[in-house]
């Protein structure tokens, strides 16, 4: 019975964040504490199993990867804050051929830029909708299309690496393969987040070089509305020396990221330090700047964080009740391979996404859906960039899109939405393909790997070994006394 509790709570929380308009964090809190209470009242919950929350909290908070979430906001803010957006923006229209997909175009790099330090998908619309919007509205673009730039651009945060979402989502697929190695015994190695950002470059590269060209052909020949004369002055040397600053240090640090040579908190912590310098060097961070800037910063992070202890709280009362059992019960009884299995599973992870964020889904569902899933496929990697490209995908659901949603929120005009479907139908249809080729062809999110690589395993450990290495663990320190009061020889 309790297990099925913990199943209409998810539901409760599904219907909840749709119709009550309360943050998403709220609803998850209210979840827990009425599971909590049914779970105690019915006295087939022990109590006590409540009180490993506080370590639980504490053991994620003490992350190093969760500590980088307010340096990689307080990048972003500054990026958007500082003159360095618009100076990318110009700098990619002096490079590009004159043509009116030069502007979209550079919308779409601007967001693939600034999209993996926004922390979420509705931060990057928001972002991206007060730096893209208004220039892409001055060079003439139609609002459809502009809608759809942004729509488009702020998901790919999603998926370009080192993105928190990436971040996280490695952190989570860490915990869900340790689980199924332990439950089935098999001698994989466990993956880490490196193994995730690896494996989503080559769809995360091919997704942003097919949405660019996408931009660029469909674009070409539009007759733009009237643009200002103002966006048409040349490229000024001093926005020229910023924009390579800027792309530069962007590249450097995510791609130092991405590829394994910088830890997320440090290249966050290098890129907010620069940034600062830079803004006060400049004179654009005066004092009260600066503070409505740190108020910003702290607020995303806040909201972020209390989503990140919500969700912990309901996940520990879904374990609690039972609720991940029965679910990694109805996963084992799926009949047929692997992609089958898979397929079942990214479906019901899209219909979660169509009302979670991504942040919602890394914390709640994917505790629940992948540990059993990973028990009977074993390639950890593919799961993981499928589930990035799944979640990506529904975010730009026509009809109840989280990120089409909040773009026609944030823009505050009203958009028709079969101009919107057309403007933004090859970017969906772009997206479709590539997460069936993903399915299809696992061996994508291994490209420049050797086999051996890819299927390495755990050195094995001899007996003698393992009982030597006890044995060395278990000995007293040197300078120990032993029974009879004597130093240890």
């Amino acid at each position: 019975m309790m297990p099925w509790v913990g199943l209409a709570l998810l539901l409760f929380v599904g219907v909840g964040v749709v119709t009550t308009g309360l943050p998403a964090a709220v609803i998850l809190l209210v979840a827990a504490s009425i599971g909590a209470v049914v779970g105690a009242v019915s006295g087939q919950v022990p109590v006590d199993l409540l009180t490993a929350l506080p370590g639980r909290l504490i053991n994620i908070l003490d992350n190093d990867l969760v500590q980088a979430i307010p340096l990689y906001v307080l990048m972003g803010a500054l990026i958007n804050r500082l003159p360095l957006a618009d100076a990318l923006f110009r700098g990619s229209l002096a490079i590009l051929p004159r043509s009116p997909a030069a502007p979209v175009v550079s919308g779409i790099a601007l967001g693939a830029l600034l999209g993996p330090m926004n922390g979420s998908v509705g931060a990057s619309v928001i972002a991206l909708s007060r730096v893209v919007a208004p220039r892409l509205a001055a060079f003439g673009i139609p609002l459809p299309r502009r809608a759809a730039v942004i729509a488009v651009a702020s998901t790919l945060g999603v998926v370009v690496p080192p993105s928190l979402v990436l971040i996280l989502l490695g952190d989570a697929m860490l915990g869900a393969h340790t689980i199924a190695v332990t439950t089935t015994g098999r001698v994989d190695r466990v993956i880490n987040t490196q193994d995730v950002f690896h494996g989503a470059l080559v769809p995360a590269g091919i997704y942003l070089v097919a949405c660019l060209v996408l931009a660029w052909w469909f674009n070409r020949r539009a007759t733009p509305e009237a643009a200002k004369p103002a966006e048409n002055a040349p490229l000024s040397t001093r926005q020229a020396i910023l924009a390579i600053f800027a792309l530069l240090a962007i590249l450097t640090l995510l791609g130092g990221v991405a590829a394994g040579y910088l830890y997320a908190v440090e290249a966050a912590a290098m890129g907010g330090f620069a940034l600062l310098v830079a803004g006060f060097v400049s004179g654009r961070l005066p004092l009260p700047v600066l503070n409505e800037l740190l108020r910003d910063v702290l607020a995303l992070t806040g909201t972020l964080f209390f989503l990140l202890i919500a969700a912990t709280t309901l996940t520990l009362v879904l374990r609690v009740l039972g609720t991940d059992g029965l679910v990694a019960g109805w996963i084992a009884a799926i009949p047929g391979g692997k992609l089958r299995v898979v397929a079942l599973v990214l479906g019901g992870i899209w219909l979660s996404a169509l009302v979670l964020d991504a942040f919602e889904i890394i914390f709640v569902v994917v505790p629940i859906v992948i540990p059993p899933l990973l028990i009977r496929v074993d390639d950890a990697v593919w799961v993981a960039v499928l589930v990035l490209l799944i979640v990506q995908t529904s975010f730009l659901d026509p009809l109840i899109g989280y990120a089409l949603m909040m773009t026609r929120t944030v823009l505050k005009e009203s958009i028709e939405f079969l101009s919107l479907l057309r403007s933004l139908l090859p970017f969906l249809l772009a997206q479709w393909a590539l997460l069936i080729a993903v399915f299809l062809m696992p061996q994508l999110v291994h490209l420049g790997q050797t086999d051996a690589e890819r299927t390495r395993k755990p050195p094995d450990i001899s007996s003698q070994e393992l009982d030597r290495r006890l044995q060395q663990m278990l000995a007293p320190p040197p300078d120990s006394p032993n029974d009879d009061g004597a130093p240890a020889k």
